[in-house]
C-alpha cells in the first residue's frame, strides 16, 4: 500500500464514469458506442480508458445495436453482470439491458441476457443495482408514459441478475427548484444516474438532477433506514444537493462510489473544467466521502473547516492510498 499525491481531473475526456473495486484491483466500465468497454487500474487516481478492453459489441439490426449510455459493471453472487441502456439509433426505444460475464476477469468477453423492464416497459436509461441482505433491487431513470416530460427514478425487485419480478415503484421525481434546471421549452426535468450507497444499515440513492448539458447538474439523495425499499414513503429526500457546482468543475454530476487501499470511501464523477461546455466538456473527477454519523458528505477543507457540497479544485492537491 502506498500514498499517491495527485489533482483533479483524473481524466481529461470522460462521462458517466463507473468503477468498481474488486480485490486490490480497480475496473472502470464505459461506453464502447455500440458495446461496452472496461479497464483494469491498480490506482483510482489513473482512471482512463486507453487500456481498456471492448468486451461487448453489439450485433447490427437489433432494438439495442446504438447508443450504449451508461454502463455499470457489477459482481453478484460471484459473477460479473453489466447493466447499460441500448436502442436502435432512436432514443426513444432506449431500454436497459443484462450482459453476462464470462469468466472471473470481467475484461474477458460478455454475453448479452437480454432486456430488463418492468411491465410497463417504458423508456429507460442509467439503471444500477442494489444488493442488500441477499436480495437485489433494480434502481433506473425513466418515464412515466411514453413522452419525454420529466425522468423520474424507480425501482423494482429482481428475481436474479437479469429479471424483475415485481411491478415499478416510484421513488423520485424531479419536484425541487435544484432538479429542474436547464430545461429546454420546460421540458425535460430529470432525475437520473442513481447509485446504492451503504452505511451501518442505512441505505442512500445518490442521483443526478438538473440538465447533464447545463452547469447546474448536481447530485441529490434519497435515504431509507427501515428497509421497505419498495415503499415510496419510506425514502427521504435531502432538501439540497450535496454537491454542486464550483469554478473549474460545472455540471458536476453521476457518479460511483468505491473505497480506497485504507477503506476510506471516494466519489467518483464527471464535471466541466470550462462553463457552459456541456457533454462534450466532460471530465472525471475522484474526491473522498467523509461520513456525518450515516450520512455522506461531499466536500472541501478549507481553514480546517469542511465545507459540504463543493467539488476539490484542479488547483488542490489530494492523496489517496492505493
Amino acid at each position: 500500500m502506498q500514498k499517491i499525491t495527485f489533482t483533479n481531473p483524473v481524466a481529461e475526456h470522460g462521462a458517466d464514469p463507473w468503477v468498481v473495486r474488486d480485490g486490490n484491483d480497480y475496473y472502470y466500465c464505459y461506453s464502447g458506442g455500440n458495446g461496452v468497454c472496461v479497464a483494469k487500474l491498480t490506482d483510482l487516481s489513473k482512471i482512463n480508458g486507453k487500456n481498456g478492453v471492448k468486451v461487448y459489441t453489439a450485433p447490427e439490426g437489433t432494438m439495442y445495436s446504438r447508443e450504449y449510455w451508461a454502463p455499470e459493471l457489477h459482481k453478484i453472487h460471484g459473477v460479473w453482470y453489466i447493466y447499460v441502456a441500448a436502442d436502435d439509433g432512436d432514443n426513444f426505444h432506449h431500454r436497459m439491458y443484462v450482459l453476462r460475464g464470462t469468466d472471473a476477469d470481467p475484461t474477458k468477453p460478455f454475453e448479452m441476457m437480454g432486456k430488463i423492464t418492468d411491465s410497463t416497459d417504458k423508456w429507460a436509461i442509467d439503471g444500477t443495482v442494489l444488493q442488500y441482505n441477499g436480495q437485489c433491487w433494480f434502481i433506473w431513470s425513466g418515464w412515466e408514459g411514453d413522452e419525454n416530460i420529466a425522468q423520474n427514478l424507480y425501482i423494482a425487485h429482481m428475481s436474479n441478475p437479469w429479471t424483475i419480478d415485481s411491478e415499478r415503484v416510484l421513488l423520485s421525481k424531479p419536484d425541487l427548484e435544484w432538479e429542474r434546471r436547464g430545461s429546454t421549452g420546460d421540458l425535460p426535468k430529470i432525475n437520473e444516474g442513481p447509485v446504492a450507497l451503504i452505511k451501518d444499515g442505512t441505505v442512500h440513492i445518490v442521483y443526478s438532477a438538473s440538465g447533464s448539458w447545463c452547469d447546474e447538474y448536481c447530485l441529490g439523495i434519497l435515504t431509507c433506514r427501515d428497509g421497505n425499499f419498495m415503499c415510496q414513503a419510506s425514502w427521504e429526500k435531502a432538501s439540497a444537493p450535496i454537491l454542486t457546482k464550483a469554478d473549474k468543475a460545472f455540471g458536476p454530476g453521476h457518479c460511483s462510489f468505491t473505497t480506497a487501499a485504507d477503506g476510506a470511501t471516494w466519489v467518483i464523477y464527471h464535471a466541466n473544467l470550462v462553463s457552459g461546455t456541456s457533454w462534450g466538456g466532460r471530465s472525471v473527477r475522484i474526491q473522498p466521502v467523509t461520513w456525518n454519523g450515516d450520512m455522506p458528505v461531499i466536500g472541501v477543507l478549507k481553514s480546517g473547516t469542511l465545507i459540504p457540497g463543493t467539488p476539490v479544485s484542479p488547483d488542490t492537491e489530494l492523496e489517496i492510498w492505493c
